[in-house]
């Protein structure tokens, strides 16, 4: 580490924002309100401290900090600034605002030009949280996002998501232009917390992550008959709430077989619904995650294979309905090899883990970049939640780790060994 990084000033500003930001049921930082725009304000005043730093909203309302390098390849260092309600005081800003120390050290370092561009990215929108679409400004930056399914999005209120970006000036139409922000990208960095309790139950601070789950999220309904419960005999029923029943059980051994997937079925809804019918019709949700393709793709045949067993022992029909897939998307491993140095040479000891929960990193490595994330340990394996935490101390380690990694990438940019 450097002796101009100051991690200190990191945490110092995470609780500037936090007492600015929050209240006493956590974070509010939902994207496009007026507390998201007030965190925007206050970053640019964070941002203008450093001389010669050039600095845009891109066409999906992402904002752009880029401090020009000696040749215009680009590391981009990414986080989300936006929270969930009541959310955490770490999730997404502790990304963004440890690259804001990274810059500051590399402008010290270099007198403002360091040896290739370097670009922080607060990706609008990551949570998703007011109009149910995650990773919305990272996903039209990367050309994934579904503009005709963006465009029916409405809050509680009633409020379009086109109207909502109108409002903080952004066009709905125009979004996936902000594609053009990643035509220098030579790597993609991102720092963040585990929001789960692998590193903790290790007792180590900082992992390198192996990449973002792929998920297979579908609606499995099993339709039966509506009988008496008083009059109809056991052995007569056509109960679809049995063979629903038998696979909640069964998706803990398609995970355990997996190796390391996981299953969970999230929902359970019945009709009638009363107490004195048999359950006619039982409709829940599956959500199976994976790293691996083929894994995933045979938990899922493991799935309907079961599903279909159960039908059948119990007289039922059973019916799917996809509600969402994303593949798994592996992180680059030359650059998960020097996350792995970074947290080394930081705190003598490392782990490999993959990321459950889906990040902006997922789609800007959807898009082609090199990508790779650092995960720090999380209190309580707790995310999305105001008892969110991370001791102080590993909190100073993950920006000093994260430093390393940058400088590392950015030799592996500088490499014309690397083409």
């Amino acid at each position: 580490m450097t002796l101009l990084l100051e991690p200190r000033r990191t945490i110092a500003d995470l609780m500037e924002l936090r007492a600015l930001t929050g209240n006493e049921n956590g974070a509010q930082r939902v994207a496009f309100t007026p507390v998201w725009v007030a965190t925007r304000a206050w970053l640019r005043k964070k941002l203008e401290a450093i001389p010669g730093l050039e600095m845009h909203t891109d066409a999906a309302g992402n904002f752009w900090a880029t401090l020009r390098g000696e040749c215009g390849e680009a590391l981009l260092i990414g986080g989300h600034m936006d929270s969930v309600p009541n959310g955490g005081w770490l999730d997404g800003c502790l990304n963004v605002l440890a690259g804001v120390e990274i810059l500051r050290r590399l402008h010290a370092q270099y007198a403002g030009r360091p040896p290739v561009t370097v670009r922080l990215v607060d990706w609008a929108d990551e949570e998703g949280a007011r109009f149910g679409k995650s990773l919305f400004g990272s996903s039209a930056c990367a050309g994934s996002l579904a503009m005709d399914e963006a465009r029916g999005l409405k809050d509680k209120g009633g409020i379009t998501l086109p109207d909502a970006l109108a409002n903080v000036g952004v066009q709905f139409q125009r979004v996936k232009d902000s594609g053009v922000e990643l035509k220098n990208a030579a790597a993609y960095l991102e720092l963040h917390i585990e929001q789960g309790p692998v590193l903790l139950d290790l007792d180590l601070p900082l992992g390198a992550v192996l990449g973002t789950f792929g998920v297979e999220r579908h609606a499995i309904t099993f339709h039966g008959q509506a009988a008496h419960s008083g009059s109809t005999p056991m052995n007569r029923r056509k109960d679809a709430l049995l063979a629903a029943a038998k696979m909640s059980e069964e998706i803990y051994r398609i995970a355990a077989r997996s190796g390391n997937g996981v299953c969970t079925i999230g929902s359970c809804t019945t009709k009638p619904g009363i107490v004195t019918s048999v359950v006619e019709e039982c409709r829940i949700t599956l959500d199976q995650r994976h790293l691996d393709s083929a894994s995933l793709a045979a938990m899922l045949r493991e799935a309907r294979e079961a599903s279909e067993r159960f039908a059948r022992e119990g007289n039922v029909r059973v019916a799917w309905e996809r509600l969402w897939q994303i593949d798994p998307r592996p992180f680059h491993p030359e650059l998960i090899a020097l996350c792995d140095e970074a947290i080394m040479e930081t705190c003598g000891v490392s782990h490999r883990l993959p990321s459950g929960p889906l990040h902006d990193a997922a789609e800007v490595c959807g898009a082609g970049v090199p990508t790779v994330m650092m995960f720090v340990q999380s209190l309580h394996g707790i995310s999305h939640n105001k008892i969110e935490d991370t001791k102080e101390a590993h909190l100073e380690a993950c920006v000093m780790a994260f430093d390393r990694l940058a400088d590392k990438a950015i030799a592996w940019i500088h490499n014309p060994l690397r083409r």
